[in-house]
């Protein structure tokens, strides 16, 4: 049975998790879709092995890619999956290490332009101590 997605949502859960899945470095990641409602979305990035650095800590490339795609399926709670929207700038702040655990990411998007897309993310350890703060701006390719 197919669930209902969040009131004037453009995408279902299962909309998202089949882009997800279908999506390559998506599944690199192992991205877990948590919760989605218009214009927000939280994702975690379980914690593997292969995404350490030296020392224990995941390294922050994959912080940087828990924001971009939680932006990005953000972004399709509004526009739907057929919407070409990528990004421009991400401006990353990285406030403590994550030391093998997972990451929990949640993206909002802020403003909604006819071009741009501006969005700020959070990512948290399991505990919510926060882990980095960014900033995204994405571009609509089809306008």
């Amino acid at each position: 049975m197919k669930s209902t997605p969040p009131e004037n949502c453009a995408v279902s859960r299962e909309e998202l998790f089949q882009f997800l899945a279908e999506t390559p470095f998506a599944r690199i990641y192992n991205v877990v879709l948590q919760s989605f409602e218009v214009g927000k979305c939280t994702l975690i990035i379980p914690f593997d092995e292969s995404l350490e650095r030296p020392g224990g800590i995941v390294a922050g490339s994959v912080l940087m890619t828990a924001a971009d795609v939680a932006m990005w399926l953000a972004i399709m709670t509004k526009l739907g999956t057929e919407v070409m929207a990528v990004t421009t700038e991400i401006s990353t702040n990285f406030l403590r290490s994550a030391k093998r655990e997972e990451v929990h990411c949640t993206a909002r998007v802020v403003k909604f332009g006819k071009s741009l897309i501006f969005g700020v993310a959070e990512c948290v350890n399991p505990a919510g101590k926060r882990l980095a703060h960014h900033t995204i701006t994405y571009i609509r390719l089809d306008k």
